[in-house]
């Protein structure tokens, strides 16, 4: 069964084959279909900006489609940039964006935040499963290694004493927000799978 993931984002496409190639699922990203579509995320919250993202993606493809929308959420910032992360500033560059956070978080004695993600599924007959994953952390006062993207330099996982920059893929599936909306979004559409 072939899906494909509302994304141009190679990282996010390993990612999900990893975890539902064991379903006997094929993952492909949009651009392999010829589709360059860039759904104008409006939605209120991560869950409706996959939404939309999949929506779209579905109706112009015709297949089932993938989306995620992810996001930091950080304690001091009311927040802040959840599902703004990837316009944060109005900045397009990751390092830009880490630089801006951790300016707004300067003489901020809490560093809580955790990572967020929320996966869609949409069929063509109107089917949706979604799932949600999470990852608690703390912001690391500079960026530190240079693995992974967008907030990973100033992500700390306190149990590995590491930011998610530092580790390595392996390490980063088994415990991040994404690795575990995919795997409870995997357990949804094994379930989903077999009645179908």
């Amino acid at each position: 069964m072939k899906f494909v993931l509302a994304s141009h984002n190679k990282g996010k496409l390993a990612e999900m084959q990893k975890i539902l190639g064991e379903l006997g699922v094929e993952v492909v990203l949009q651009s392999e279909l010829g589709l360059d579509l860039e759904p104008e995320e409006t939605g209120e919250t991560f869950l409706d900006n996959a939404r939309i993202k999949a929506r779209a993606v579905m109706e112009a493809g015709g297949l089932p489609a993938i989306a995620d929308d992810s996001g930091l959420c950080v304690d001091a910032l009311n927040g802040a940039p959840g599902v703004y992360s990837a316009r944060y500033g109005g900045l397009e560059d990751d390092a830009a964006r880490c630089r801006l956070l951790l300016q707004n978080m300067r003489g901020s004695m809490t560093r809580a935040a955790h990572f967020h993600t929320s996966v869609v599924c949409v069929f063509p007959d109107g089917t949706e499963l979604t799932a949600q994953g999470e990852c608690s952390g703390t912001i690391a006062y500079a960026p530190l290694g240079d693995g992974g993207f967008g907030y990973d330099p100033v992500f700390l996982y306190p149990p590995l004493r590491k930011t998610f920059a530092q580790m390595t893929a392996e390490e980063k599936n088994a415990v991040s927000h994404r690795g575990n909306a995919l795997r409870a979004f995997a357990a949804e559409l094994k379930n989903y799978l077999e009645k179908h």
